[in-house]
């Protein structure tokens, strides 16, 4: 398994929070996302086929930006 782990802009509700989970949860080969609101991460346990690239992509279509 892979681990990315993104410093992120705009995480301000958990409206927001959820709304990154759940897509990023779409996402074939995720396994595991953990949201921190307090900390502004989120981290992502993933396998093929997910990449980093459609991760962070996923992360910025969701309104946020990463750091």
């Amino acid at each position: 398994m892979d681990r990315e782990h993104y410093m992120v802009e705009g995480i301000g509700n958990q409206e927001v929070k959820t709304q990154i989970k759940n897509a990023l949860e779409k996402i074939d080969g995720v396994n595991n996302v953990c949201v921190d609101m307090a900390r502004g991460s989120v981290e992502v346990i993933y396998n093929n086929p997910a990449t980093p690239e459609e991760i962070k992509n996923c992360i910025e279509n969701a309104g946020c930006n990463i750091k």
